[in-house]
């Protein structure tokens, strides 16, 4: 699943590719997660100026010039495209065509990516937004291990697993770490963790894929690496075999 720095490359790259163009038609081969009628998102955004492309927890977002947003959920598979006159891609889900017969889809195997006509907007923080006052008020109310609170999205939006492995190294705390123990120095430490563990994978991403608008690129990290033995500092690396893999070392304290 693309994680919130491949959403926020992304989300660069289309802004870059389709600001400014002009909405021609909607289609919809896949309905199935659609929140209104086909008919009813074509009739909306046809005639529509694309403003903005940007991202919201772990969803893409396209603004249009009237005010209204489609958004984007790829899930586990889901991936954009960008085509000439006649989307080829197999498996799609819904196509926006524009008036210059550019067009952008969004297709998915499986069939789950959901478009979202005005999604409705979400009181939980975004991860890049959260402070530490923030987590200290949700985080004393749960004896969860910390890892799993990270991946919450009714708690914290865009974290996934294999960005918790990495922000929790560098905050040096422990993925099962139980969460209202942790001190309120290193809620410090993780609150700072987070911004430099996502905005660093963000560079990193387009700087190896100046042009990636799907898939995910992995290689740069320092943890959550299956070819990795050591962290930086020299220290092995554990693999906890649970539902989901956890990477981590025992430089990082257990607060329980």
């Amino acid at each position: 699943m693309p994680e919130l720095p491949d959403l926020q490359a992304f989300s660069y790259n289309l802004q870059k590719k389709l600001a400014g163009k002009i909405v021609k038609k909607i289609e919809v081969p896949n309905a199935k997660k659609l929140n209104v009628s086909t008919h009813e998102l074509d009739e909306v955004l046809s005639g529509q100026k694309l403003e903005k492309v940007y991202r919201e927890g772990k969803e893409l977002r396209i603004k249009f010039d009237k005010g209204d947003v489609l958004g984007l959920h790829l899930m586990l598979h889901g991936k954009l495209y960008l085509f000439d006159s006649k989307n080829e891609n197999k498996y799609s889900i819904v196509e926006l065509h524009f008036d210059d017969n550019s067009g952008l889809v969004l297709a998915d195997f499986q069939g789950i990516a959901t478009p979202t006509l005005n999604p409705e907007k979400k009181d939980v923080p975004d991860a890049l937004d959260a402070d530490a006052e923030y987590l200290k008020k949700r985080l004393a109310k749960t004896k969860t291990n910390i890892k799993t609170v990270l991946l919450d999205q009714k708690i914290l939006r865009g974290i996934g697993n294999a960005y918790a492995d990495e922000i929790l190294w560098y905050a040096r705390i422990s993925p099962f770490s139980v969460s209202n123990k942790i001190p309120e120095a290193k809620l410090q430490d993780l609150v700072q963790s987070i911004k430099t563990v996502l905005e660093a994978a963000e560079k990193s991403i387009l700087k190896s894929n100046p042009d990636i608008i799907n898939g995910e690129v992995r290689d740069f990290m320092v943890i959550h690496n299956s070819k990795r033995k050591h962290s930086p500092t020299g220290a092995a690396i554990i693999i906890n075999e649970a539902s989901r893999k956890t990477y981590y070392t025992d430089e990082q304290e257990l607060f329980e």
